[in-house]
């Protein structure tokens, strides 16, 4: 089988939530024997060299990258209140982008034409003219409604209304392009069933974020074994809104008690491309150690892992990985969605800055308990994510379009 995965980052280096699903997703159906090429679009946000990506990688995927600038332009910003368009998806249109994409299906024929991301949608009338072959969305998350937590959480009427506008345009697209797509892949159960309301439930399928086995063994082997008890870190990309957002409220209404509490606990914030305003909130025991070069060995420093979002969709695959790497987390049920987890065996829920203060309490209080929350999460993950079992799953799904 040939499979066209067009992507709003590339899949590689694998290092942050996006990327590193798609990368997955590569891997898994490069592992079970079908061909795979990749077109992704290469940004001011997630920018890579395509000299960096390993020889065999290009080899076995013909990885093409197309560079867009995608910062947010206050002119256009600007205009776009007077418009019906949403201003997320318009700042992916590229006539290059759209040239590779011709070049491609021109000279190549695909069985399944997969769009990692809605952001990719604009360019389905391009596929429809140029190949037969279905075109199914992987919808790593419902993107409105993102911007609609978002936009319920802030308190600014000016900031809040802008939101609205920006949600409105983004939720119409969304709807728009689900009926101009085959089929849909969700990333959780939860996402599917918003989706199978717009389409025939046969048509959506969920498949979670999977790992491949090698990387499982990776990540469950602690490499570093000195792990810092009297620690809370957070990893995760920031220039994610939602991540910004649950960062700063949980620095304001549970850091505060939590620090007061335990005298000598330290809270770590790691991430690309950490603010500035993050940066100057460096401190003796707020300690901002921004980009990480990996992930696996950061996480193996750390029994605790804050993750307070607030807002946001989708599964949140840095959770999974701090699950993997055995890692005792505190999250929100937002944070969770998309993980089939039991709340005080494999994760702790914590919707408010009291339960937030309570479970982490408890986790630094019984280092035994906050031990063997990270086992069974890891024990969890191994059985649940297995990438292997998952593309088994999606290979199903794409034969219903093959027939």
């Amino acid at each position: 089988m040939d499979v066209l995965l067009i992507c709003n980052k590339s899949p590689w280096p694998p290092s942050e939530g996006g990327p590193i699903a798609m990368n997955a997703m590569v891997a898994g159906l490069l592992e079970a024997g079908h061909n795979v090429k990749v077109l992704a679009i290469n940004s001011n946000k997630y920018q890579v060299d395509i000299d960096s990506i390993p020889l065999d990688y290009k080899n076995k995927t013909g990885i093409e990258l197309v560079y867009i600038d995608l910062k947010v332009k206050v002119l256009p910003a600007f205009l776009n209140l007077f418009s019906s368009k949403s201003l997320h998806v318009q700042r992916f249109i590229s006539k290059d982008f759209a040239n590779t994409l011709e070049k491609i299906l021109q000279r190549q024929r695909f069985d399944i034409v997969q769009l990692e991301s809605l952001f990719i949608a604009p360019y389905i009338p391009l596929i429809r003219r140029l190949s037969s072959a279905p075109i199914l969305l992987r919808a790593h998350n419902i993107e409105h409604l993102i911007w609609h937590r978002l936009q319920t959480g802030t308190r600014n009427p000016v900031k809040k209304w802008y939101l609205k506008h920006l949600t409105n345009t983004l939720h119409t697209f969304e709807l728009d392009a689900l009926g101009k797509v085959d089929g849909v892949i969700a990333i959780t159960p939860k996402d599917a069933q918003y989706f199978k309301k717009h389409l025939k439930e046969e048509k959506v399928i969920s498949i979670p974020f999977g790992i491949q086995p090698e990387v499982i063994e990776k990540y469950t082997r602690r490499i570093n074994t000195i792990v810092e008890p009297t620690a809370i870190f957070h990893l995760g990309s920031m220039n994610w809104l939602p991540n910004q957002e649950g960062i700063l409220w949980f620095i304001e209404n549970v850091w505060p008690e939590i620090s007061t509490k335990h005298k000598g606990l330290t809270l770590h914030l790691a991430g690309r491309n950490m603010p500035d305003n993050f940066k100057k909130l460096s401190s003796e025991r707020i300690i901002i150690d921004g980009e990480v070069p990996d992930a696996i060995d950061y996480m193996h420093r750390f029994q605790i892992m804050a993750v307070p979002l607030l807002s946001g969709s989708g599964i949140r695959i840095k959770i999974i990985e701090g699950m993997m790497a055995g890692c005792a987390v505190v999250t929100t049920t937002i944070g969770a969605e998309g993980i089939n987890y039991t709340n005080g065996r494999h994760l702790l829920i914590a919707d408010s800055a009291n339960e937030f203060i309570s479970g982490l309490n408890k986790l630094i209080n019984d280092p035994d308990y906050a031990l063997n929350m990270g086992k069974e999460a890891a024990h969890f993950v191994a059985h649940n994510h297995n990438n292997a079992i998952l593309i088994n799953d999606l290979l199903t799904f794409y034969k219903q379009y093959l027939q």
